[in-house]
């Protein structure tokens, strides 16, 4: 009985031509000799129809796949030959309407729905997902590329023109850089880039590591003596110290956090304490650096009958800046200041720490509270009354104490055969910048 086909799966071969369709035997018509499927699939892919009809003259070959009529399921493929399906195949051509002259059923709403899928499919998309039923195999399909043998095969296609290899997986593992290292080889550092004849009691280094060692003031004096000669004059250097001394005064005092327009109704107060000396006028020479930056600058010098010609002209210079100039301890500010500028001491002569304006300044310096910059400090061993939590020495350090607190190194511009010349070799530590810290060794 035609009947007893109803349900079951099958394959329908119709040549090359029609290919090959799948799906569930709806109907078998014996008289006009045609077979119609439900759900039909195309070569693996599902047709936008419900239904196929196909003519017993387009089917060359036939496969039962499942019966389902019955209690009886066959899940495997049951190959048959034309004349045992329940259609018969009679020889020679007649007309039919064929595997691509699809008859949709007609029953109302669904077949409107199953119309408006079938135009859904045709306008956003090609019907190839409904056949993806496996997930792709990325693993196996990666074993098939035996990455061993083309790496081997790019080396010995290289080597062979002349090119410089890539490195193949069987190599060693290049070592691994941080972002502050140079990966381009290079020639090795040299840490110790200045050497001196007279070398001090104490080495520093900067945080790059380059070893700087001091000089004793006897060298140092000698050195400012040739570059004087050259044409690196006093005054020049009074002008460089003060650049650099006020330019790392600026950012003790909070820098551009604190040097904003909108900040210019709490300006920073600067008590500076300077002697009759050298260094005294590079003290004055910062504090006019200062005050050009809005900076409120008290100014303490003792009245002297007679005073270098130097600290006389840096003096002429403050003057136009609007800072404030005192000569008695009393007119110092009662209340911490922003920052202390110590320039009270000087290299050579250690009787002025006898004298009762010292003793009252810094008296004053150390009951003020207020952190403290030494300016050019003496060398250890000549006595500090204040104790100061930053120190700035000039061109190479002096071995300073412990009470010169953190130092740091200022480039006045000596240039490298003026070293040369009194018997120091050296390359300049200092890089992009003018003041760098030193750490000791």
């Amino acid at each position: 009985m035609a009947s007893d086909w109803l349900g079951s799966l099958v394959s329908i071969n119709c040549g090359p031509t029609l290919g090959v369709y799948q799906g569930e035997v709806s109907s078998v018509d014996q008289s006009c000799q045609t077979i119609s499927l439900r759900q039909p699939f195309h070569n693996g892919v599902r047709c936008p129809v419900p239904e196929v009809t196909f003519s017993a003259i387009d089917i060359k070959d036939l496969k039962i796949l499942e019966i389902r009529n019955g209690n009886t399921q066959n899940n495997s493929s049951v190959s048959t030959k034309t004349s045992s399906a329940p259609v018969a195949v009679p020889k020679g051509s007649s007309s039919s309407r064929g595997a691509n002259q699809a008859t949709p059923k007609k029953n109302g709403v669904k077949n409107g729905i199953s119309q408006m899928k079938q135009r859904d499919d045709e306008c956003f998309g090609d019907g190839m997902d409904d056949g993806l039923d496996t997930d792709f195999d990325f693993e196996g399909n990666l074993a098939l590329f035996d990455k061993a043998a083309v790496f081997s095969e790019i080396d010995t296609s290289e080597r062979r023109n002349g090119a410089r290899s890539r490195g193949t997986p069987h190599e060693q593992t290049p070592s691994r850089y941080r972002h502050d290292e140079n990966i381009i080889e290079s020639k090795p550092i040299v840490y110790r880039q200045i050497t001196v004849p007279q070398p001090g009691a104490k080495e520093y280094c900067t945080d790059s590591g380059l070893v700087v060692p001091s000089i004793v003031y006897e060298l140092h004096k000698r050195l400012l003596s040739v570059a004087e000669r050259y044409g690196l004059t006093l005054e020049r250097r009074l002008e460089m110290t003060g650049v650099c001394a006020s330019q790392m005064a600026l950012t003790l005092l909070g820098g551009p956090n604190r040097f904003t327009p909108k900040n210019l109704h709490q300006r920073p107060t600067v008590a500076l304490l300077c002697g009759p000396h050298v260094q005294g006028a590079q003290g004055i020479s910062c504090g006019r650096h200062l005050a050009n930056h809005e900076v409120e600058v008290v100014l303490f010098l003792p009245n002297f009958v007679k005073m270098l010609d130097s600290v006389t002209s840096e003096l002429t210079l403050f003057s136009k800046t609007g800072g404030k100039l005192v000569s008695n301890i009393k007119d110092l500010p009662d209340t911490p200041v922003d920052l202390i500028i110590n320039c009270l001491d000087c290299h050579e002569n250690t009787f002025l720490m006898d004298q009762p304006w010292y003793r009252a300044a810094t008296e004053w310096a150390n009951q003020n509270r207020a952190p403290v910059l030494s300016l050019d400090p003496p060398i250890s061993g000549q006595g500090q009354a204040v104790e100061a939590k930053w120190s700035l020495s000039l061109c190479l350090p002096l071995p300073l104490g412990e009470g010169a607190g953190r130092v740091y190194l200022c480039d006045i511009g000596v240039p490298r055969q003026v070293f040369q010349e009194v018997g120091i070799k050296y390359l300049s530590p200092f890089g992009c910048k003018f003041v760098i810290p030193l750490h000791s060794a």
